[in-house]
């Protein structure tokens, strides 16, 4: 561990070697991973489809090629969020991850135009499919491989904060699911006999992935609008305030919003008015430490206010 903090360090700059840097490591790792675990995929698919010759693999196949394209445009986006606050960017790049996981979702709409083309195709010309169970059994190791990654991004992508990765992890699932379901259909065709089905099947892949596609957007637009924190979240940080501000009079317009892993908490603290600066900057440094503590990669900007600016409406202090 000490090595890879080392070369991230040299790669990044000293503002990595902390436990926010150790967090990015891992998950720029993850991101690596998800490319070549993309470039797998795909390439089973891609097998899968020229085996059978069946538009619902293919379908498969084209979305395979949007995963690997979003894996890599998150890698990008993760870099880019890691780099410190500058001149030009005083709060950080925090949300280059939200533009990732906003990218992701157009590639997904789009990945999903091309599938319901292919399937409009297959309708109008449907064909037996060549080698079906084999090429299935190719699809479904794909997405056994699928459903254990994204698993491993949606969990861990959480567990550091990442957007980017918490993305790319539903998209994968949204992969899964289409896969069972073009599984499915192409065992019914085969039994069946319905060529048709193969390319409906593929037209049903293409309507689940827009879904998924407008919702990987639409959440990523709350941070980029700066939407305040989970509730549960704002309650801890307005009990913290409540119980560490002692010998403050009370707190009030507290504002909260995310930016990738980043947690941006100001409010302001009012004191008596006979209260030096120096104690004063105590009660803020103590408030501080405990929501580090307690809110992991939080930003905290305290605005110290003399008696009479109370407005008695605010965070009392216990």
């Amino acid at each position: 561990m000490r090595r890879l903090v080392a070369a991230v360090q040299n790669c990044y700059g000293a503002a990595f070697v902390s436990r926010s840097g150790v967090r990015m490591s891992y998950v720029l790792k993850l991101a690596i991973g998800s490319i070549v675990v993309g470039i797998v995929v795909l390439g089973l698919k891609a097998l899968a489809w020229w085996m059978t010759g069946s538009v619902a693999l293919l379908s498969d196949a084209l979305e395979s090629t949007v995963n690997v394209a979003t894996a890599i445009a998150a890698l990008l986006a993760i870099r880019v969020a890691a780099l410190p606050a500058d001149a030009n960017h005083p709060y950080g790049h925090h949300k280059a991850e939200f533009f990732s996981a906003i990218l992701e979702g157009v590639m997904i709409i789009i990945a999903a135009m091309l599938i319901l083309n292919e399937a409009w195709q297959g309708m109008m010309a449907p064909k037996v499919l060549q080698a079906p169970l084999e090429g299935l059994l190719v699809n479904g190791l794909a997405s056994v491989i699928n459903a254990g990654w994204c698993w491993v991004l949606i969990s861990r992508g959480r567990r550091h904060r990442s957007p980017a990765l918490v993305a790319d992890g539903r998209h994968l699932l949204s992969d899964v699911v289409s896969s069972v379901g073009v599984t499915f259909g192409v065992l019914i065709a085969i039994v069946s006999g319905w060529a048709l089905l193969d390319p409906l099947m593929a037209g049903l892949v293409a309507l689940n992935i827009l879904w998924s596609g407008w919702k990987v957007m639409r959440e990523s637009m709350s941070g980029l609008l700066d939407e305040s924190v989970p509730e549960d979240t704002l309650v801890q940080v307005r009990a913290i305030i409540a119980t560490e501000a002692v010998g403050a009079v009370e707190a009030h317009d507290l504002r909260t919003r995310h930016a990738g892993s980043a947690t941006f908490i100001e409010f302001h603290l009012v004191v008596p008015g006979e209260l030096t600066v120096s104690a004063s900057h105590e009660i803020c440094d103590r408030i501080e430490a405990k929501l580090r503590q307690k809110v992991s990669d939080c930003v905290v900007t305290i605005h110290v206010e003399p008696e009479h600016k109370a407005k008695h409406a605010g965070i009392v202090v216990l």
